[in-house]
């Protein structure tokens, strides 16, 4: 990789569990903070669409042969719609990433997901096929999982997209986007 190479940030905007959707939007960045363009779709609030909906998303932008790695906020979206990085990876032929800012606490997860989901086991099943590795920066440590890629290559990949803070810029604006959508304007940290 190299500091011109382009990311692509995914994140979800707020959302109420009684939504049927939840807005997901991309932003593309040249390394290290240069927007390139904004993509958008819809998932299912809870539901097992996200993969095959990012895929789509990704699929059909022009920026996609230029893509160095993709990169998620954590991995799920709308809820508990969980992302199978390595279906989506296969699916558009690049790396995939997802961070997180605090360690996920793996048994909440599984004991919120038994509660609520007939499929629980599945969804922990993808959640898990990942070991969580810690990356620290120079403002902090984030939480990471990962296909496609080598540890060294995630590390680069955030070192260059990183410009302030502990978040990748490309996630850091698809979340402001994400929010100034459903709120009208963004606030809290990215």
């Amino acid at each position: 990789m190299k500091s011109k190479s382009r990311f692509l940030g995914i994140d979800d905007a707020p959302f109420r569990f009684s939504d049927e959707t939840v807005p997901i939007v991309g932003v593309v960045v040249q390394a290290p903070a240069y927007i390139e363009g904004v993509l958008t779709t819809l998932a299912e609030v809870d539901g097992h669409d996200a993969t095959d909906r990012l895929a789509a998303m990704i699929r059909a932008s022009r920026y996609r042969t230029g893509l160095a790695m993709v990169l998620l906020d954590g991995t799920a979206v709308g809820g508990f719609n969980v992302v199978d990085v390595d279906a989506l990876h296969l699916s558009i032929g690049r790396p995939v990433l997802t961070v997180t800012r605090r360690k996920p606490d793996l048994a909440a997860m599984e004991r919120a997901l038994r509660r609520r989901f007939d499929d629980w086991e599945e969804r922990l099943g993808v959640i898990r096929r990942h070991d969580v590795e810690s990356i620290r920066t120079k403002h902090g440590t984030l939480w990471v999982t990962y296909a496609g890629a080598s540890a060294s290559e995630v590390r680069e990949a955030v070192g260059l997209t990183t410009v302030r803070g502990v978040l990748p810029e490309p996630l850091r604006v698809a979340h402001l986007i994400a929010a100034g959508i459903m709120r009208g304007e963004s606030r809290g940290r990215a």
